[in-house]
């Protein structure tokens, strides 16, 4: 008997979904994933850092704030409900959220880990999609993917770099070293640069880029552009509006919080008591377009985008705070893809579901993998709970989590959704 659905990959997206799925009477499903355990960007769970999103972007109470998995359940089961009413805490810190995560997945007996998903076919005769491991195959009427990121080192420095996904692990050999530069100015970059700062004081170099080490949007009716209404609404837009839009967001989702901003100047500022200046380089506007590595040492070539000068610089180490890019599923689903957009991607509706090829009649999903067709929403907390709910519905066949028809006061685009004009 096939199950409802599969869920290939856990991180939060699925971890979300077979959260609500848990309450829903009557439905099976499974959750597969890799990794021996769940852990979330261990790399980066640096001391002091925080979500950049309040904690009601948990797992699950965006849709059901009365659910046994939500993030005020946990600090419950843990007795540190009254320490968190006296924090005061609306972000809580990112290690927190990795537990939280943690204390979850116990509670969901769905999920299996050292699962490694090797391929999906459809079986006609079955009716199903057959998910296999090397332990086990799993027919299912509905696949969802939810396979995240991976980090992303430009060209120029394969080879030659680390990420800041990895930072943690090779922290003590950095401080070790007597120059390190820090490659990219988004939130990640911004911490570790930080932590780097702190604990080595000089020797250290930022480049990045963006025009300036910019603050993220963070006003409050600039935020509405993660609700559900804008993400219904970028949507409907054409295939390429919707492509130079993503780019021109950047600060929606790769600027740096002003807290952090803040951080890195009181920092700076305390390192000039007494007269000097640190040993740090902070250059906004510039890409590194080659590199090569001598002895122990990096040669970086660089660019000044505005001034469209180079110069070389030696560092003893780089680490590339360059982002992630999502993981591929066309390699899993090959020929039970439909047809594809202008760029050559995977199409995805309005509830998540996965452009097929004629025949296939049970329905995949995508999480945090429909950036080109949601908008720069679809990787943020906030939403995960929603579209989860979404997918869940659309399985379903009927609203088992009822869910708001309208979530911002901006009227995104012309004509709402009721048919009403603006």
């Amino acid at each position: 008997m096939p199950l409802d659905l599969v869920g290939v990959g856990i991180g939060p997206a699925n971890l979300s979904l077979a959260a609500l799925a848990s309450g829903v009477d009557g439905l099976s499903a499974r959750f597969l994933d890799r990794s021996p355990e769940f852990r979330w960007h261990p790399g980066l769970l640096i001391d002091g850092t925080t979500l950049q999103v309040p904690f009601l972007a948990d797992l699950v109470s965006l849709v059901d704030p009365t659910h046994p998995l939500s993030f005020l359940a946990y600090l419950r089961d843990k007795g540190r409900l009254f320490p968190f009413y006296f924090a005061e805490r609306f972000h809580i810190p990112r290690a927190e959220y990795d537990d939280y995560c943690r204390w979850a997945v116990k509670r969901l007996p769905a999920c299996s880990f050292d699962r490694d998903v090797t391929e999906v076919r459809w079986s006609t005769a079955q009716e199903a999609f057959e998910v296999v491991t090397k332990d086990e195959t799993l027919l299912a009427r509905n696949v969802v993917f939810g396979v995240g990121t991976e980090p992303v080192i430009p060209g120029a420095l394969s080879g030659l770099a680390h990420h800041s996904a990895d930072y943690l692990a090779v922290r003590d050999s950095l401080l070790a070293l007597n120059d390190v530069t820090v490659v990219g100015s988004g939130q990640s970059g911004a911490e570790v640069f930080l932590d780097l700062l702190r604990r080595r004081g000089g020797g250290l170099r930022w480049l990045t880029r963006t025009p300036a080490f910019a603050p993220m949007e963070y006003s409050k009716l600039g935020l509405e552009q993660f609700t559900p209404d804008y993400t219904r609404y970028f949507h409907g837009l054409p295939e390429p509006t919707r492509d130079a839009l993503v780019p021109a967001q950047w600060q929606l989702y790769k600027a740096i919080s002003a807290d952090t901003i803040a951080e890195i100047q009181d920092e700076l500022y305390r390192s000039t008591v007494g007269g000097g200046w640190p040993d740090v380089t902070l250059a906004p506007g510039v890409e590194v377009t080659a590199a090569r590595g001598e002895d122990t040492a990096i040669e970086l070539t660089v660019r000044h985008i505005h001034q469209d000068a180079t110069a070389t610089v030696k560092t003893n180490a780089v680490v590339c705070a360059t982002g992630y890019a999502e993981r591929d599923i066309i390699g899993l689903l090959g020929p039970l893809l439909g047809a594809r957009d202008a760029a050559g991607r995977f199409t995805v509706d309005a509830e998540f579901r996965v452009g097929l090829a004629p025949g296939v009649t049970g329905s995949v999903f995508a999480q945090n993998a429909e950036r080109h067709t949601h908008g720069v929403g679809a990787p943020d907390l906030g939403l995960t709970a929603w579209r989860s709910a979404t997918i869940l519905n659309a399985v379903s066949g009927r609203a088992v989590h009822p869910l708001p028809q309208r979530t911002a006061f901006t009227t995104f685009g012309l004509v709402r959704e009721t048919g009403r004009a603006m």
